[in-house]
């Protein structure tokens, strides 16, 4: 069963703190009289005969909050879960997003609330599935609003232009090539042995929208398929790999630590 997580920690967020509040209010004040009436141990307080609820909410509130805040508007951590995005990205890395990168958004509901930039070609962007709205996704931005994107014979073609490319190295069963986005250069996988590619077609980017693709461009499920994504199911930018971990099996490694381009 799928865990909604920023759900779980705003829910435990308020809540910590609305029961930590209400003590500090009003509970509290009611515990000290009879406190009062009774002959006091050594060591005594009014905090020390609080509730274990009252006292666990008081000890996770801030830690709670603190995360709350860092996930939500700052920086969140995640795990590459496929090989989409392959050679950039390998399953098992584990990533950091800027989640204020595209407008500060609000948590679980997503609505943004303050507008700071926008996605850029060539951005390695999370976003939320659109065919759940839950699931993370993550690929890199080809096409912006407005823009016609088209791919023939694994060719990607962005406003009737050929996106550049040089060949990099034969890899069996892929070949390495090298695009440039957006002023972005990055590399992309193409199966060999197939003339022309999965997901072949010519799209238009609605106002609003965002058109995105792997880097594994045979073995990505992207907007070639679902559509464009909505702006209203953007997450943030990914920036960063800080560790890699491939299975519980196996050592976390820091080789691949780096920026994400």
């Amino acid at each position: 069963m799928d865990i909604d997580f920023p759900l779980v920690l705003v829910v435990l967020t308020f809540a910590t703190g609305l029961i930590w509040l209400a003590d500090k209010v009003f509970l509290r004040k009611r515990r000290a009289p009879a406190a009062g009436s009774e002959p006091a141990a050594q060591g005594d307080s009014p905090e020390s005969a609080e509730p274990w609820l009252v006292d666990l909410s008081r000890s996770f509130f801030p830690v709670l909050a603190i995360v709350l805040v860092l996930r939500s508007f700052l920086v969140e951590p995640f795990q590459i879960p496929s090989g989409s995005m392959l050679p950039t990205l390998e399953v098992g890395d584990f990533i950091l997003v800027n989640k204020y990168a595209y407008g500060l958004r609000l948590p679980v509901a997503g609505t943004k609330i303050f507008e700071v930039g926008d996605p850029e070609r060539g951005d390695v962007m999370v976003f939320r599935y659109p065919e759940d709205g839950k699931t993370n996704y993550i690929k890199r931005v080809i096409g912006l609003p407005g823009d016609r994107v088209r791919y023939r014979n694994k060719q990607l073609f962005i406003n009737d232009q050929p996106v550049a490319r040089e060949f990099v190295a034969r890899l069996p069963p892929v070949e390495r090539w090298r695009e440039e986005v957006g002023g972005v250069e990055h590399d992309v996988y193409l199966t060999l042995g197939r003339v022309a590619g999965p997901g072949e077609g010519e799209w238009v980017v609605p106002e609003g929208h965002y058109f995105t693709m792997g880097d594994n461009r045979d073995n990505s499920n992207d907007s070639r398929f679902w559509g464009t994504v909505s702006d209203d199911l953007v997450v943030g930018k990914a920036f960063a790999i800080w560790m890699h971990w491939q299975s519980l099996t196996s050592l976390p490694s820091f080789d691949r630590v780096g920026s994400i381009d």
